[in-house]
């Protein structure tokens, strides 16, 4: 996110995010741990420092394969354990790496930073310090009794700093699942965080913002499996614009959650012009879902591009964190925690109340608003 900010006044999240009671009352129920796993940083780190390290060794850490399966995926290209192997051995002995689609030259060249890095996760209370963010987002009786394991690595794909997956383990490989299914799982990637800040104080806390994201949905894909109302959401709505509703709550308050701890709410320069510009393309492409007998591959096109394609070109999920900033701001921290009980179909009604009281902030298409009306609530 630029540096380049303007102020604006902290809204009721950010209030309850920066309180000095970091341990929220009313969450009796909410039961979040994170199992921190740094076995595959520590041993690529010994790798890239020449002290050490076995390819095949690092390849087979379970970090190590999500971390592969999702820079496949994400690169559109066939990747498997030998091509990690290849290129952890290729980066050990200073060969040509290529095309370098794990990034592993870059990271090689910042070794001791995210050594710096790593020590910090160590030394101070990461973990508990995410749990306590992430729940304020929920609504105060939420049940939640699940625990997370977070992998930190230290390569993966340019587009992607951190990623939670459901995953399912067939031997030694990692499936993706959808939603209801596997073990939600966290993995993080240290060299995408010297991008945080000049010093290991700010690329502390970005980290922790980064993290805090991720964790989020991680909890929030394990409420959805003990709710009632998400459960009936995914047995009955299966149009491509669904997913993208979907996903544009999701990575909207989570977008949104990371807005508030990197920069306190406050807004880049440009805001005003880059937030329209992604709301129109969200209205452009859920209207292309909309139309009639939509290939399923440009459905899964569009929904993947609407988080995987940078920052700002991610539609979806700047969408989502306008909608988010401004259910907030207008309406209150509560009600955006309610959208997370009561879902989609609720998260953007609640942003068409929210903008009553702020007609400046970037309108969804009469089409997407008569088919959010449309929908049972």
């Amino acid at each position: 996110m630029s540096s380049l900010c303007r102020a604006v006044g902290i809204s009721l999240l950010a209030a309850a995010i920066f309180s000095s009671d970091v341990h929220a009352q009313g969450y009796d129920r909410f039961n979040l741990f994170l199992d921190l796993n740094y076995a595959s940083a520590d041993r690529t780190l010994e790798l890239y420092t020449g002290l050490g390290g076995n390819a095949a060794a690092i390849t087979d850490l379970r970090g190590s394969r999500i971390a592969l399966a999702t820079t496949a995926l994400l690169a559109g290209r066939p990747l498997d354990a030998s091509s990690l192997d290849s290129a952890l051995e290729a980066v050990k002995f200073n060969q040509n790496l290529g095309d370098d689609v794990f990034r592993l030259k870059e990271a090689r060249a910042n070794v001791a930073s995210i050594r710096e890095l790593l020590t910090e996760l160590r030394r101070r209370n990461f973990g508990q310090r995410v749990v306590s963010t992430v729940q304020q987002l929920f609504p105060t009786d939420a049940r939640l009794a699940v625990r997370v394991p977070v992998f930190f690595v230290a390569f993966g794909h340019q587009n992607i700093d951190a990623f939670v997956r459901r995953v399912e383990w067939h031997a030694d490989e990692p499936v993706f699942v959808p939603e209801g299914r596997g073990e939600l799982t966290i993995v993080v990637n240290l060299a995408k965080a010297l991008h945080y800040g000049d010093n290991v104080e700010e690329r502390f806390i970005g980290l922790l913002s980064v993290v805090a994201h991720e964790v989020f949905h991680a909890a929030f894909g394990a409420y959805k499996d003990d709710s009632p109302v998400w459960r009936a959401w995914y047995a009955s709505r299966r149009v491509p614009l669904d997913e993208l509703m979907d996903l544009t709550q999701n990575e909207g308050i989570a977008y949104y959650l990371t807005l508030v701890q990197r920069t306190r709410g406050r807004l880049v320069r440009d805001w005003a012009e880059r937030s329209r510009a992604a709301v129109q393309e969200f209205n452009n492409r859920a209207e292309e879902l909309l139309g009639p007998s939509l290939p399923r591959r440009r459905a899964a096109e569009i929904i993947q591009s609407a988080n995987t394609s940078g920052y700002w070109e991610s539609f979806g999920s700047i969408t989502g964190m306008v909608m988010a900033r401004q259910i907030d701001q207008s309406l209150g921290s509560q009600a955006l925690a309610e959208t997370i009980a009561l879902g989609p179909a609720d998260f953007f009604l609640k942003y068409l109340e929210a903008q009553r009281h702020a007609s400046d902030s970037p309108p969804l298409s009469a089409k997407i608003i008569a088919y959010v009306q449309s929908m049972p609530h």
